[in-house]
C-alpha cells in the first residue's frame, strides 16, 4: 500500500499562443518544474508511477453536458484567431489546439487516482495535471479550468465504486465555485472549501464564496466556504491548489511549502487514509515546486516539517471561522452543542470590487511584496535543508517478539540499550525502576530518546512494566530535557501524576487526559477527564490537545498511557497520527505492557504514515464534557494564542 503519483507529458502541450498578461501563468513549467523536484527530492522513485489515460466522453459526461463537450473536441481543427476568440467569451481561459486532449488527461487522471486507492492497489496519491478544473462548470469554462476533474472523480468514486459520502477539500486560494454549484444540492458529498474570499473583492468575485453559502434542498449544510468527523467520509479527494504558497502572484499570500505537509496529514486520518490529491493552481514555480513535494511525503507517510513562526492566529482568520461555524450550526449537531455564538461581519463591498491595482501583478507594492516573498522562500528551504528527513521513521522496543510480525518491513526493532551505568544512575531516585524487567525496559526507553534527538530516528514505541511506568515516564521527561529537546510535550493517558518537582519554566507542557476534573492548575499544567463518547473525544483531541501542541510548539512528544488509560486503541492510534505534526514527527510513545498485545503495533503503524483505524459509530459529547472543555479552554486562552475565538480576535484587517 503505497502512493501514486499520475502523470502524463502530452499535458504539457497546451500553451498560451498569444498575449494575455493573465493567463500566461498557467503555463506547462507549473508541471515540468513540479516534476523535476520530486525526482531530485527522490520522491518520485518512491511512489507508484501511473500513466495518466484519457477520460472517455461518457465519462465527462457525469458533470459536463454533451454540447459542452462536443465545443472543446472541436478546438482541435481551429486556428489561432478562432482559438482566441472563443477564449473570449469565458473568464481567464484560454485554448489551443492540445486542449481538449489534455483536459481529457487531466479528468482522466484522477479518476486512475481514484480507482488505484479504492481497488486498494495504493493507499493515496497525487495526479500531477493540467488544466485545472475547480471552476468549471456544467457548460463553461472558467478561470484556467476546462474539465471538472475533481467532480468528475467524486460522481465516477460513487457510480464505479458504490462510496456513499466523499468529501472534496479545496484548499486552492480561489474558490472552487464550479464544484460548489454541481454537489450544492448533494448530501453524499461535503465541499469544504478554503479560499481568499475578501468581501467579494477576490476572484470569482461571488457571493455565493461567502460563508452563508451552504448548500441548497437535500444538501443544505453540505457546503462549507472555509464538520468532518461527524460526516465519516469514504473517500477524500483535494482540490490541491498551491496558489496560497509564498511568492505566488495570483493568491499574494504567505503560506509556507511545510504547511501543506500538515494539512495533508490532518486530512489521512479520514477515509481510513484514502486521500487522493488533484493539482489545481499554483503559479510561482519554485514554490509550487517545493509545496508539491511537501504534500507527497506526507502522503508517503514522511513527518511534516515543524511549522516556523509565532503561532498566533489572525483575527480575519479567527473571524472567518466563526462566520463558517454559524451559518453551519442549524445543519451540524456537534456545532450546536458548542454554543455558537452570532458573529458581526463588516459589510460586504460590491461583487464588482476589484483589488488594488497596487497589488496587481506589476503593481510596485506587489513587486516589492514579491522580491520580500522570494528571499523569505530561500531562507525557509535553507532552514529545511538543515534538518533532514531522519533515516529511520520508526523504531520499537517490544516485550514480546511476536507482535513484531505484524509490523512494517521498515519498521526498526529496536535491539539496543542505553549503558548499564546511565541506566543505574537516571533509575536511581525511583524504587519501581529497581527491579531488573523494569531497569532493562527503562535501557530500551532511553536508547530510543537518544537516537530520536540526534536525529537517527523519527519516531518509536517502547512497552514499559504497569508498576514502574510513572517512574518511567518522570525519567524521559528530565532526560530529553537534559539531552536537547528545548520544549518537551508530555500527553499522560490514565494513572499518571506530573513529577512534583516538573518546573513552570517554559520547557515543558504536560497535558493529562483522565484527570478528574478538567483543570489548568498552571499554564503549563493541564488535566482533563477522559470523554466517555466519540464526539466528546474528538472535541477534546482537535479543539484542546491539538491547539496547544501547535501553540507550544515542541521539539519532542512524550506520549504515555499508563495503567487504567482507558483509551481504545483507535483512539490511541489518533492521538499519535495527530501529534507527529506538531513536533515535525519527534514521538516517543510509552506504552503499559497491560494494554492490549495490539496497541503497540497500531501506534507503531501510524507513527510510520500510515492510517488511524476508524473510531466507530459517532456518539455526540454530554453537554458536561462540551461545558468543562470550554471553561479550560477559556482559562487557557491568554496564554495559548491557537484557543482564541474570533471575539478575543485582535490585530489589523479584521474581517
Amino acid at each position: 500500500m503505497g502512493t501514486a503519483l499520475v502523470y502524463h507529458e502530452d499535458m504539457t502541450a497546451a500553451r498560451l499562443l498569444w498575449d494575455d498578461p493573465e493567463c500566461e501563468i498557467e503555463c506547462p513549467e507549473r508541471l515540468t518544474t513540479a516534476l523535476e523536484r520530486l525526482q531530485q527530492r527522490g520522491l518520485e522513485q518512491r511512489c507508484l508511477r501511473l500513466a495518466a489515460r484519457e477520460a472517455s466522453e461518457a465519462e465527462l459526461g457525469l458533470v459536463h453536458s454533451p454540447e459542452y463537450v462536443a465545443l472543446l473536441q472541436g478546438t482541435q481543427a481551429l486556428g489561432t484567431g478562432e482559438l482566441q476568440t472563443l477564449s473570449g467569451q469565458y473568464d481567464a481561459v484560454y485554448f489551443h489546439p492540445s486542449t481538449f486532449h489534455c483536459a481529457r488527461l487531466a479528468a482522466g487522471a484522477a479518476l486512475q487516482l481514484v480507482d488505484a486507492v479504492l481497488a486498494g492497489a495504493v493507499r493515496n496519491g497525487l495526479a500531477l495535471v493540467r488544466p485545472p478544473g475547480h471552476h468549471s462548470q456544467r457548460a463553461a469554462a472558467n478561470g484556467f479550468c476546462v474539465f471538472n476533474n475533481v467532480a468528475i472523480a467524486a460522481k465516477h468514486a460513487q457510480r464505479q465504486h458504490g462510496l456513499h459520502r466523499v468529501l472534496i477539500v479545496d484548499w486552492d486560494v480561489h474558490h472552487g465555485q464550479g464544484i460548489q454549484h454541481i454537489f450544492e444540492d448533494d448530501p453524499s458529498v461535503l465541499y469544504f472549501s478554503w479560499h481568499r474570499y475578501e468581501h467579494g473583492r477576490f476572484w470569482p468575485y461571488l457571493r455565493e464564496s461567502d460563508a452563508d453559502a451552504v448548500g441548497q434542498g437535500p444538501g443544505l449544510g453540505f457546503t462549507v466556504n472555509l464538520p468532518w468527523n461527524q460526516f465519516n467520509p469514504e473517500l477524500v479527494l483535494v482540490s490541491a491548489g498551491f496558489d496560497s504558497a509564498i511568492g505566488d502572484p495570483e493568491g499574494q499570500m504567505q503560506a509556507t511549502p511545510e504547511c501543506f505537509a500538515h494539512l495533508t496529514q490532518l486530512l489521512q486520518v479520514l477515509a481510513g487514509g484514502r486521500v487522493c490529491a488533484v493539482l489545481e493552481g499554483g503559479y510561482h514555480l519554485e514554490s509550487l515546486s517545493q509545496s508539491v513535494c511537501m504534500m507527497v511525503q506526507a502522503l508517503l507517510g514522511d513527518p511534516a516539517p515543524p511549522l516556523s513562526g509565532p503561532m498566533v492566529p489572525h483575527g480575519s482568520a479567527l473571524e472567518s471561522i466563526q462566520s463558517v461555524r454559524v451559518a453551519q450550526a442549524p445543519h451540524w449537531v456537534s456545532l450546536q452543542q458548542q454554543g455558537v455564538a452570532p458573529v458581526l461581519s463588516p459589510s460586504p463591498c460590491s461583487p464588482e470590487g476589484r483589488p488594488s491595482p497596487l497589488l496587481l501583478p506589476g503593481g510596485p507594492e506587489f513587486k516589492a511584496a514579491a522580491t520580500q516573498d522570494v528571499a523569505a522562500l530561500s531562507s525557509l528551504l535553507d532552514q529545511l535543508r538543515l534538518n533532514p528527513t531522519p533515516p529511520v521513521r520508526t523504531a520499537v522496543a517490544l516485550t514480546a517478539p511476536d507482535a513484531a510480525l505484524a509490523l512494517p518491513s521498515d519498521v526498526l526493532c529496536e535491539e539496543g540499550s542505553a549503558a548499564q551505568e546511565e541506566t543505574q544512575a537516571w533509575a536511581r531516585p525511583h524504587e519501581a525502576l529497581a527491579q531488573d524487567r523494569a531497569l532493562t525496559a527503562l535501557g530500551k526507553v532511553l536508547y530510543l530518546l537518544d537516537r530520536i534527538l540526534d536525529g537517527q530516528v523519527s519516531s518509536g514505541v517502547a512497552v514499559t512494566p504497569a508498576s514502574a511506568a510513572a517512574a518511567t515516564l518522570d525519567v524521559a521527561i528530565r532526560c530529553g530535557l537534559s539531552h536537547g529537546a528545548q520544549r518537551l510535550l508530555c500527553l499522560a493517558v490514565g494513572q499518571l501524576d506530573r513529577p512534583p518537582d516538573l518546573t513552570d519554566d517554559g520547557r515543558n507542557l504536560w497535558l493529562n487526559i483522565g484527570g478528574k476534573e478538567a483543570a489548568a492548575l498552571s499554564m503549563f499544567h493541564v488535566s482533563v477527564p477522559l470523554p466517555g463518547t466519540t464526539g466528546g473525544f474528538l472535541s477534546c483531541v482537535l479543539a484542546l490537545v491539538l491547539p496547544l501542541a501547535y501553540s507550544f510548539q515542541p521539539d519532542l512528544v512524550l506520549v504515555a498511557l499508563g495503567p487504567g488509560h482507558g483509551l481504545r486503541d483507535p483512539q490511541a492510534a489518533l492521538l499519535a497520527a495527530l501529534l507527529r505534526g506538531p513536533a515535525g514527527g519527534r514521538v516517543l510513545a510509552l506504552v503499559d505492557e497491560e494494554s492490549t498485545p495490539q496497541l503497540a503495533v497500531v501506534l507503531a503503524r501510524v507513527l510510520h504514515g500510515e492510517a488511524a483505524p476508524n473510531l466507530g459509530p459517532f456518539s455526540m459529547a454530554s453537554p458536561e464534557d462540551v461545558q468543562a472543555l470550554m471553561q479550560l479552554r477559556g482559562q487557557l486562552e491568554p496564554r495559548w494564542k491557537m484557543l482564541q475565538v474570533a471575539s478575543e480576535a485582535g490585530g489589523p484587517g479584521s474581517g
